[in-house]
């Protein structure tokens, strides 16, 4: 497969001619999801779920679908019959030639005071898995885990943590909207470090690597 890494939690993943596009939300770029085929969305934050973006994406392409969780679900099937899936942890489902596992049920803790609302993550082609806002151990060999880096409810000892009981062979940062450029080789330089081995690299986006 080859990955794009787009703005914030955003990604693209091509295999075959046909694109899979994760959470193309308001920090993504206003076309992150235009060419899907595939579009998967983890949650309902803004910064993951942007109705307009996803609307624009599945009406440049009628053939297009997608996979995501009820809440996003309901917002978005009135308009696209047919064509929207509500998925939940342990679902399994191939979407033009792309194999997905779902996994995980709640966004990590924010607050104590917030509730947590539902969200998942998905495991493409049994290699790369996105765990949206959540610390989701997928339960099974991972060689590429999409990284979040840096986020209101995480901090850099827990993010070290997660790359190591996943034990990726490369985690590749997203989630990095909230992280300044100054700052960002402070925590290349502690996960690289201190991440049990796995290869930890960034892409700028836009940035492409074959995996």
């Amino acid at each position: 497969m080859k990955l794009t890494k787009m703005r914030h939690s955003c990604v693209r993943l091509e295999k075959d001619g046909r694109t899979l596009v994760i959470d193309p939300g308001a920090f993504s770029e206003p076309d992150a999801g235009l060419g899907a085929d595939v579009l998967l969305v983890t949650h309902e934050h803004p910064d993951h779920f942007e109705e307009g973006r996803l609307r624009a994406a599945l009406e440049a392409n009628p053939a297009a679908e997608l996979w995501t969780l009820r809440a996003v679900a309901d917002r978005m099937a009135g308009a696209f019959p047919g064509r929207v899936h509500t998925v939940g942890d342990g679902d399994t489902f191939s979407a033009a030639g792309f194999a997905v596992q779902v996994h995980g049920e709640l966004h990590a803790v924010i607050h104590p005071d917030l509730p947590r609302i539902t969200n998942v993550g998905f495991l493409v082609e049994g290699s790369l898995f996105h765990p949206g806002d959540a610390l989701t151990v997928p339960g099974q060999p991972v060689e590429t885990l999409m990284l979040p880096v840096h986020a209101p409810w995480n901090k850099i000892s827990e993010v070290i943590d997660y790359v190591r009981e996943v034990a990726p062979a490369r985690a590749v940062d997203i989630h990095d909207a909230y992280l300044a450029d100054l700052a960002r080789p402070i925590y290349d330089g502690a996960i690289s470090s201190l991440g049990g081995g796995a290869e930890h690299s960034r892409l700028a986006p836009g940035d492409a690597t074959d995996l």
